[in-house]
């Protein structure tokens, strides 16, 4: 059993996306945010930069005592390694797996986050900063539609990757911006929306 420590926000997502393709059984703990739930000495035991999403495994490998990770990236990979899926098996093909993966985590999720919070949250709307964070997400959604254009997958076999990329571009197209003029990441998304579990995670 993992408990699956939530909110819905794209790296929240990414979790929820791998658990349903697994199967494996899990239990969602809702984390409020605008609460300050993330702040809890409860909540900071567990994931202690105070931010989703984190896990607890009760059934780790080799018997151990349950196991905390937080981190999306960690735990996308800790899962992946757990149950010997969604990560190719080649050198290469494992490489450039998790090349996109770091990718996701240290530039597209960060840019694309800053860009959502200018635009929506915050308290005053700062031009500069908007169009700042609009360039360099619209450079980065470039990198991957060019990435995309001769593959299906971001890897060569649907990965911890296209997990970690794909509740970005629904939070992309929440802020009412479109993805065509990135066909080929446009089809990409298109592709992996229809995955049943996908639907099943944005239910």
């Amino acid at each position: 059993m993992i408990d699956l420590y939530f909110a819905p926000t794209p790296n929240g997502m990414k979790i929820k996306l791998f658990l349903e393709e697994s199967g494996i059984e899990y239990k969602i703990i809702p984390i409020d945010l605008k609460k300050g739930d993330q702040f809890k000495p409860e909540y900071l035991a567990i994931s202690p930069n105070n931010k989703i999403p984190a896990i607890v495994d009760h059934q780790p490998s080799g018997g151990m005592e349950k196991l905390h990770v937080f981190e999306s990236g960690a735990i996308l990979l800790y899962l992946s390694n757990k149950i010997g899926r969604f990560m190719p098996t080649g050198f290469r093909e494992r490489e450039e797996a998790l090349q996109w993966l770091f990718w996701q985590v240290g530039g597209l999720g960060p840019m694309a986050g800053q860009l959502f919070y200018f635009s929506t949250y915050a308290d005053q709307k700062v031009p500069y900063a908007i169009d700042c964070f609009d360039k360099e997400v619209t450079r980065l959604l470039g990198v991957l539609d060019k990435h995309l254009a001769d593959r299906e997958f971001i890897s060569s076999e649907y990965s911890i990757a296209d997990m970690a990329c794909y509740p970005w571009m629904v939070s992309y197209t929440s802020m009412g911006k479109s993805l065509d003029n990135f066909p080929h990441l446009k089809r990409w998304a298109d592709a992996i929306g229809r995955r049943p579990a996908v639907k099943r995670a944005y239910e």
